[in-house]
């Protein structure tokens, strides 16, 4: 027996109980850890990858994406005056941030992607739905990101090979100080909404925005050594953005391979696992399979019940199991519960299906980690 029902982004209020206590472990967490994990959290190169910019309080709030869209024009406005300057002032270390602050203007397209074509309803065609079309979008970033690495990388060695003078010095600091300003002020935007529609996402892309706008102080500290006369300062700090833009690539396309490979973190199995094993009625568990579609997950897993209740009586363990689920995974969207009874010896209620099934599938099983 199994069931299955597709669920929206939120659930409504519940008395959750028991399922709160991770959320108090990690407030408890971020009080230890105070100003450190912060700092370490900011330093840490940020994930391209939709679903890890998204959170419901986002997806449901009209202001919430009015100032996601506002602090991307305001990144994008600037790469554009950044650019210009570039192109006037010959500056590699400009160009590279530039580059690096197009790069994070271009997040908007799979986001479009996720909140336009993602809202599709599945059709007989497209039985999932629409919400793949986010990483078709993803891998468009990463080939644009990758371009953008290799023109910076290029430019930055051929200068070095090649010195060449920085002109209108005064405008490059002027460009560099803009794109500080630029990302200050959507970060302090995306924050100060954040925390007041309770959006994480936000708040977090607030925080990236913040630490990306070091890179423009980067390219000012190269205006002013070229100004004393060290012209290899400007190539340098390009080289030094073009490092910050690999390791964005790397993450970009590391995020986009696993989800294309339909790779979860094994915590959220883990998490899924102790959630139907905590269900009143569930004696165990069998595989339990998880999958990003889009930024909203997909779930199918399989319980054990006791083979002495009614059919109904299973439907409603099977529906409790779900619903565990959908607390213990605030991205799930939906699920399958399958529930078999408990085993019996000399009896294999799957044998019929045994020679359709791949061998390798028979007896699989996932290790933890």
């Amino acid at each position: 027996m199994s069931h299955s029902h597709p669920h929206a982004a939120s659930h409504g209020p519940h008395d959750h109980g028991q399922h709160d206590h991770g959320r108090e472990g990690h407030e408890h967490a971020t009080g230890r850890a105070g100003a450190v994990s912060r700092v370490a959290h900011a330093l840490r190169p940020h994930s391209h990858e939709p679903a890890d910019q998204v959170d419901p309080a986002l997806e449901a709030s009209a202001e919430g994406m009015r100032v996601l869209w506002v602090s991307l024009a305001i990144l994008a406005g600037t790469a554009a005056v950044q650019a210009a300057v570039a192109a006037a002032s010959g500056s590699v270390a400009l160009l590279g941030d530039t580059l690096h602050n197009a790069a994070d203007a271009l997040t908007a397209v799979p986001l479009a992607v996720a909140f336009i074509v993602g809202r599709r309803p599945p059709d007989r065609r497209y039985t999932y739905g629409y919400g793949r079309a986010e990483d078709l979008a993803g891998v468009a970033i990463v080939v644009l990101i990758a371009a953008s690495c290799v023109l910076a990388a290029s430019v930055a060695v051929s200068r070095l090979l090649h010195p060449h003078p920085v002109s209108d010095l005064a405008a490059v600091a002027a460009a560099a100080l803009a794109g500080f300003a630029g990302n200050e002020l959507a970060a302090r935007y995306r924050i100060r909404t954040g925390r007041r529609i309770g959006s994480a996402a936000l708040v977090a892309d607030g925080l990236h925005a913040r630490t990306d706008g070091l890179a423009s102080l980067g390219v000012l500290a190269g205006a002013g050594g070229v100004a004393l006369g060290w012209n290899w300062a400007d190539p340098v700090v390009g080289l030094a953005i073009t490092a910050v833009l690999l390791s964005v690539l790397w993450r970009a396309a590391r995020e986009i391979y696993r989800r294309l490979m339909d790779a979860v973190d094994p915590e959220l199995v883990d998490q899924a696992e102790r959630a139907l094993r905590g269900t009143p009625g569930v004696l165990g568990t069998g595989q339990v399979r998880l999958r990003w579609i889009g930024h909203r997950l997909h779930a199918e897993a399989e319980i054990t019940v006791s083979g002495e209740i009614t059919a109904i009586e299973a439907h409603r363990v099977a529906v409790s199991a779900e619903h565990h689920l959908l607390h213990a995974l605030p991205q799930l969207s939906a699920a399958l519960v399958h529930a078999d009874p408990e085993p019996r010896q000399g009896v294999d209620d799957h044998a019929v299906l045994a020679s359709h099934r791949p061998v390798r599938l028979k007896s699989m099983a996932f290790p933890s980690s």
